[in-house]
């Protein structure tokens, strides 16, 4: 397995914020229409959000659910699902997260747009 690329040079914030604001376009124009049209309380664990954060140049993509269970009812927690990790400029692999915990990446040296188009497109970048 190719190891991923290291950043060569600094994330910049005009550049954040365009990747940020694509990816926000992706979570509310087609993952939660797609995946969260509706919260559906149940007694299991059940999906109330799809949401992204950063974490250094790494932007996560987040289901949040909300326990039904007696014993918890109404605890919140997050499942991230894919990872897109900046590595240059206009460049960036995409990572599955694992039921593991680990991170798999998938994508390499993606542009933004093949980025957003590939979290489109490749189903085993969904949320469950």
């Amino acid at each position: 397995m190719q190891k991923p690329l290291k950043p060569t040079a600094a994330f910049s914030e005009a550049e954040k914020a365009s990747v940020t604001d694509a990816c926000e376009r992706l979570i509310e124009e087609f993952l939660k229409p797609r995946f969260l049209p509706a919260i559906q309380p149940t007694e299991f664990n059940y999906p109330v959000d799809i949401l992204g954060k950063w974490h250094a140049a790494k932007y996560r993509f987040i289901q949040r659910y909300r326990s039904g269970f007696p014993e918890n009812l109404g605890e919140e927690f997050d499942a991230p699902f894919a990872r897109l990790n900046w590595i240059g400029r206009d460049r960036f692999d995409i990572q599955w997260h694992r039921h593991t915990g680990e991170w798999f990446p998938l994508h390499r040296g993606l542009t933004l747009a093949e980025a957003m188009q590939t979290l489109k497109t490749d189903r085993i970048l969904h949320p469950v």
